[in-house]
């Protein structure tokens, strides 16, 4: 079934039009095709008309007339628009006056127009003060709020990417790139077991937390003497603390518990181990060589043969690459880390969290400013605010590093071997917060 031309208001048949003339008079018209101008001409006519024929904001009427009155011709069709749709139906009954207006075009106000009208859904809301309807004013404010929402998503998204900073080793086998991430999330998950209570010294009837940094602090430059791998370190420390936590000791056995926890952690760490006569000889032949066999049998069975747990170091090794740190960051790194080895306060930590507070101090102290990059973030597993309480602890430890008896960290930093670390002023500024101005330390 054909469709009715009046469903569709822009096409128009040549009967209806014919008939419509006669209706009101215009009998004996000549053939509306035959007077009527074209496009082309009529946009001449216009001021400020565009070159080409353009229907989108303006809203056509003809008109002929033959001597007996005006007749209106047949609209154009003209496209509707947003604001031109809300307006129709109010602004109607203005359109009849508009098109006897002789100033709609800007034509002279005494002449009278021939051949065409061009009437501006605008011009009605300024001459008439026809209001838009609300549904419209809210439709507009709602455009402009997702306009706005838009762009703030947009600056949202400008961000730093999170690095894949294990790209470059693909081709090495030993880097393990397939499994590492995977390899560091048992670690943070299992670091708990290497963790031992930080009020275990309490539980000492003979020892204090003075006495274990002089322990440790002679530890320090024994590893640097023998020139043991940064491993062993760690692992020395860790293996004191939790044989302590679990077994009381008197204060003359306490250096034994030392060189024997070195090593078993060079046993475990090492390829060349330092022979059982060369760690009595280090401590002043205090012991013998059968002491130090049996200390070694009372700790690995108190330990239960347990070794193999994640360190500082551990993690070290992997936040460094994540900050994509130079040899200044790393060695500062490394001199902060062994400053909170000796600390018998920073044993609340994790090992994770120590590295990773160790590193954004080093950064911070060489940088000048705060600076914690989301790759950082990422692969730590820990933001800038969680890490600040243990990075100001860090850095009060930096500034005291270099006085009282304790300076054996100080002095392994202070050579060329370790790029001078210690000399790098301390990052004060991260002390500038409420409730740290009262903290002793001392």
């Amino acid at each position: 079934m054909a469709g009715s031309d009046e469903n569709n208001p822009s096409i128009i048949s040549h009967s209806s039009v014919h008939e419509g003339l006669q209706a009101r008079g215009g009998k004996g018209m000549p053939p509306i095709g035959h007077s009527r101008r074209a496009l082309k001409d009529i946009n001449r006519n216009i001021v400020g008309a565009p070159p080409y024929p353009c229907a989108v904001n303006k809203r056509t009427t003809f008109e002929k007339d033959d001597g007996s009155g005006k007749i209106p011709a047949i609209p154009g069709h003209r496209p509707v628009t947003r604001k031109f749709a809300a307006e129709m139906a109010n602004v109607q009954h203005y359109a009849t006056e508009e098109i006897k207006k002789p100033n709609i075009c800007d034509t002279s106000a005494s002449e009278e127009l021939d051949d065409c009208v061009i009437i501006d859904a605008d011009d009605f809301k300024v001459n008439h003060d026809a209001s838009v309807p609300m549904f419209v004013q809210h439709t507009e404010a709602m455009l402009e709020e997702i306009d706005r929402m838009d762009e703030e998503v947009e600056m949202e998204d400008i961000d730093v990417p999170i690095m894949d900073i294990d790209s470059g080793d693909q081709s090495n086998p030993l880097a393990v790139t397939d499994y590492i991430d995977d390899i560091y999330a048992y670690y943070k998950k299992v670091e708990g077991s290497s963790c031992v209570p930080s009020d275990y010294m309490d539980r000492q009837p003979d020892i204090n937390e003075r006495m274990r940094a002089i322990l440790i602090d002679w530890l320090v430059e024994v590893h640097y003497k023998f020139e043991l791998m940064e491993e062993t370190l760690y692992l020395t420390v860790n293996l004191i603390d939790r044989f302590l936590a679990l077994k009381p000791v008197m204060r003359k056995k306490l250096q034994l518990v030392g060189v024997t926890a070195m090593l078993l952690a060079s046993k475990y760490e090492e390829v060349s181990v330092p022979v059982v006569e060369d760690l009595v000889l280090i401590s002043d032949k205090a012991y013998s060589r059968q002491e130090v066999l049996e200390m070694e049998k009372i700790m690995i069975n108190s330990l239960q043969f347990n070794l193999s747990i994640p360190t500082q170091y551990v993690f070290m090794k992997r936040f460094l690459k994540a900050a994509q740190a130079d040899k200044k960051v790393e060695l500062l790194s490394f001199f902060l880390i062994e400053l909170c080895l000796i600390e018998h306060e920073m044993l609340r930590f994790p090992p994770s969290l120590l590295a990773a507070a160790a590193v954004f101090s080093a950064i911070c102290t060489l940088s000048g400013s705060k600076h914690w990059s989301k790759t950082c973030e990422w692969h730590t597993g820990y933001s800038e605010e969680q890490l600040m309480e243990c990075s100001r602890l860090i850095v009060i430890f930096h500034q005291k590093a270099a006085t009282g008896k304790l300076t054996g960290v100080h002095r392994k930093y202070s050579t060329s071997k370790y790029g001078y670390a210690a000399k790098f002023e301390p990052a004060i500024f991260l002390l500038d917060t409420v409730g740290f101005s009262g903290w002793n330390f001392s």
